[in-house]
């Protein structure tokens, strides 16, 4: 049996194992005998949906393996990833399962599981699932269609739009005209109503869920459009979202793209400017754009990289004690709010930021310069360690010496491929796909 959890939970085809009926609900059950062990009670779930078609089905199997465990399990209906660590925490239960694939397509699904802390549970618990599951499944065909318990789904859906209410410190948005692209996805009623609440004048695209239409051409995978609709409606701000809201990407009023790293640079002068910004540190992954490290640099701050992946980013925000993370993606973690990366949030965040300058949208990115940035993939015969072959190892050096603080190299394996990835930004279009294509025939000489 393949492994089930990835870096992200469980994800895969709906229908298909991992999240075929009979597997969804020997995973429940597995879960709920694990906290049973732990807790020397029976546990209390809550659990929460985007809006593909297959979410109701996999919600009410997962139900079922709770049910035939012993558990209580909540349904909080149709709310984002972030929604569901919070009700977790605040309802005091003892973990939140999101049932959502992200940003991937309608017809796949996906498994996450969160601790009330906001941590999805630990390994501990997802080898021992895995482990167990290999029993369970043979017996675990679902003839339980119950419906899911969600008489309290109203209630903290409105507790959860409270909260994020109260975040916002911001004055009233009154004159102040957006754009919302909810991507069909989790956002596409708490976002518009809240943003309205809050005074602003607000155009609501891809709010119309059918479920079969979550991400599709729309939303922070499909920026093009929202900028479109940003220039025609002569908005001042416009925000996508990804199918469970835990990412957002902006359009400034030029229609111009401010994705995760320039959110980082107007998050960390933000910060800051309010006491924030412990260590005057920012926490990136290793592909976020040398721009960025040039201008926190420029600005007294430091940039710490991590493997691609928000679990490392947040794994190094509360090692180091930082207060703001996140990855070009627009995955933006602030640690002292929440442990899950929320979008409205840092929607939310990013208009009282414009608020507090009084500026422009497009003249918070001031200071912040996207380099150019090339990418050649090279298909390898093994994945040797970079620096044990000399003749790569050798001009590599030879390619930092001449970058010398205006770029950056970055050679990488692929994950799940046998490809070495070249990475290279600097300030000249021209001689970085130079560098990389040279360094790229090296690796295929010697690797390939």
């Amino acid at each position: 049996m393949k492994k089930l959890f990835g870096t992200d939970g469980i994800r895969g085809h709906a229908g298909e194992f991992p999240l075929d009926e009979s597997t969804v609900r020997a995973i429940s059950l597995s879960l709920t005998r694990q906290f049973k062990d732990q807790l020397g009670r029976p546990s209390r779930f809550v659990t929460g949906r985007d809006t593909r078609e297959s979410g109701d089905w996999i919600e009410r199997a997962f139900h079922a393996g709770a049910r035939e465990g012993g558990a209580e399990c909540q349904s909080s209906g149709v709310i984002t990833t972030p929604g569901v660590a919070f009700v977790t925490k605040h309802f005091e239960f003892d973990a939140g399962i999101v049932i959502s694939a992200s940003h991937n397509p309608y017809d796949d699904n996906g498994i996450k599981i969160f601790a009330p802390d906001g941590k999805k549970v630990g390994e501990d618990i997802e080898s021992a699932i895995e482990i167990e599951i290999r029993s369970l499944i043979p017996g675990a065909i679902v003839a339980d269609h119950s419906p899911v318990e969600d008489s309290k789904a109203s209630e903290f859906q409105a507790a959860y739009s409270e909260h994020l209410a109260d975040e916002f410190r911001g004055s009233q948005l009154a004159g102040f005209r957006m754009v919302v692209d909810c991507a069909n996805g989790a956002a596409s009623n708490l976002a518009p109503q809240l943003f309205r609440r809050l005074g602003a004048e607000v155009i609501a695209v891809n709010d119309q869920p059918d479920g079969r239409n979550i991400n599709k051409d729309c939303g922070s995978l499909h920026l093009e459009h929202l900028q479109s609709r940003v220039i025609a409606e002569n908005a001042n701000f416009g925000v996508g979202f990804d199918g469970d809201a835990d990412r957002a990407l902006f359009v400034d009023e030029k229609g111009n793209v401010v994705d995760g790293d320039a959110t980082l640079w107007i998050m960390a002068q933000f910060l800051r400017a309010k006491g924030g910004l412990a260590n005057d540190r920012v926490v990136a992954t290793v592909m976020s754009n040398v721009g960025l490290e040039i201008a926190l640099k420029s600005a007294g701050l430091n940039l710490v990289r991590t493997p691609v992946g928000d679990k490392y980013v947040l794994d190094e925000l509360i090692r180091s004690g930082s207060e703001l993370g996140g990855e070009q993606s627009g995955h933006v973690i602030f640690p002292k709010e929440s442990l899950v990366g929320d979008g409205i949030m840092t929607a939310l965040f990013m208009l009282e930021a414009i608020q507090q300058k009084a500026k422009p949208f497009s003249e918070m990115l001031k200071g912040f310069t996207r380099y150019p940035q090339v990418l050649v993939n090279v298909k390898v015969r093994e994945k040797q360690p970079f620096e044990s072959v000399s003749k790569i190892s050798d001009a590599a050096r030879q390619i930092e010496t001449q970058l010398d603080g205006g770029g950056r190299l970055l050679l990488r394996y692929s994950g799940t491929e046998n490809l070495a990835r070249v990475m290279i930004e600097g300030k000249d279009q021209a001689e970085i796909e130079r560098q990389a294509n040279s360094l790229a025939d090296i690796i295929r000489t010697s690797l390939g």
